[in-house]
């Protein structure tokens, strides 16, 4: 059964995409802990960070560095936050958080937003991302 990232990928499922390529994908979460907050995937379907072919991880965070760059030049904050948990969906994912301190890494505690400000925020990155 492919996961969600897949079925995104796939266009089963909708997301608020900021920034795409041959090989990867990055869009907003949507239980983010802050505005901002994104999800970068390959789009190939790897359950574990660590078990992706070394030049699909290496381009997973070329292309995630690339996504930050677009989020720190359109979200106020001192710099963003990069964290690999890898339990929650069995498809290899960066999270990249902007930061104003430590406390916003803090993934028990999540912020809502609506679909306007999602599709705001995705399209004012999308804007930033080269």
């Amino acid at each position: 059964m492919p996961s969600i990232f897949t079925r995104i990928v796939n266009g089963e499922i909708p997301c608020y995409k900021v920034a795409e390529n041959e090989a990867f994908l990055a869009f907003l979460d949507i239980a983010p802990i802050i505005k901002g907050h994104t999800l970068v995937i390959p789009k190939k379907e790897v359950d574990y960070i660590f078990d992706l072919e070394e030049e699909l991880y290496l381009g997973l965070h070329l292309f995630a560095k690339r996504v930050a760059s677009a989020i720190e030049k359109t979200i106020h904050c001192e710099r963003i936050g990069q964290t690999v948990l890898g339990l929650e969906v069995p498809h290899a994912h960066i999270h990249l958080v902007p930061l104003l301190n430590m406390q916003f890494i803090d993934f028990s505690k999540r912020t809502s937003m609506d679909e306007v400000m999602f599709k705001e925020i995705a399209k004012k990155i999308q804007a930033n991302f080269v």
